[in-house]
């Protein structure tokens, strides 16, 4: 049976984008897609101008090839491919990672150790989007956790929300981690699933495209936590029951029944295979 790719990087890093701008401020709309990230304004430079001229001329000429394909055109994606020196620098959309516009909160933590410790608690890490002017100067086109225009705006950390696309990706990432067979003959499977649903609506938008292209394994890897903790938080509440049945001179689950059994089959199967071992080293030694 053929597979089929029910998720991929691709679309989930379109709708984290997606979700993230229902967050944000801009001066234009089409200044929404950024074409590099940087950490701080002071990185903007010749070579990371370049980069990101061609980064919008790789992403503009995919674009072009997937529209005339999509228009029933026999074209080849290397004559959709643009030049990246024929994009003017005041083209490009530079995203800095910063706190500039989030308001303090010294003490949500006794022990700061970053700057992020010191700000508002966000549900991803906030930026600001720039770009070139026609004097070759930065100027700010875009502010994330922000309403209004960039001088008279405001702060503002719930104002957008994720994209039911995006949601719909989480439950099907849910959804077909439940079925591998490690975890699928719990009887409280659909308390994992919506324990790792609740998990990735806190943490989904937390990825931070800076640092990997990969969310698929970001989100796995927070849906394998939640279904271990749910797994680790119910064995601990059965053997308080099996405890507690014991106790009470009663018979207790049937794993622990079967636990025990195996126990004392292994205990004695070592005892027999030390006592063999023993034999015959000494009938070596005679």
């Amino acid at each position: 049976m053929r597979k089929v790719n029910y998720l991929n990087n691709r679309d989930l890093l379109a709708e984290i984008h997606k979700s993230k701008n229902t967050f944000c401020s801009y001066t234009d709309e089409t200044f929404n897609q950024f074409d590099i990230i940087l950490p701080s304004i002071e990185k903007v430079n010749i070579r990371t101008t370049a980069e990101a001229k061609r980064n919008k001329a790789k992403r503009l000429g995919q674009l072009d090839y997937e529209t005339r394909r999509a228009n029933g055109e026999k074209i080849k994606q290397s004559d959709c491919e643009i030049d990246y020196k024929k994009i003017d620098k005041t083209e490009v959309i530079f995203r800095i990672m910063m706190f500039d516009h989030i308001p303090d909160d010294k003490g949500r933590k006794k022990k700061p150790k970053t700057i992020a410790d010191t700000k508002e608690k966000l549900n991803f890490p906030p930026f600001q989007h720039y770009k070139f002017n026609e004097d070759g100067e930065l100027q700010v086109v875009g502010k994330s956790h922000w309403v209004g225009g960039m001088e008279n705006g405001y702060f503002d950390k719930s104002c957008g929300q994720a994209t039911n696309k995006l949601a719909m990706m989480w439950m099907k990432l849910c959804e077909r981690y439940a079925t591998r067979g490690n975890v699928r003959g719990y009887t409280y499977n659909d308390e994992m699933k919506g324990q790792a649903i609740l998990q990735l609506a806190q943490i989904g938008l937390q990825f931070d495209e800076s640092k990997s292209n990969n969310p698929f394994a970001y989100y796995t890897a927070a849906v394998t936590n939640s279904f271990v903790r749910i797994i680790n938080i119910e064995k601990r509440n059965q053997n308080i029951r099996d405890d507690i049945l014991e106790m009470n001179h009663m018979n207790p689950s049937f794993t622990r029944q079967n636990q025990g059994a195996w126990e004392r089959e292994m205990k004695e199967h070592t005892k027999n295979y030390k006592a063999t071992e023993k034999k015959v080293n000494d009938q070596g030694d005679k």
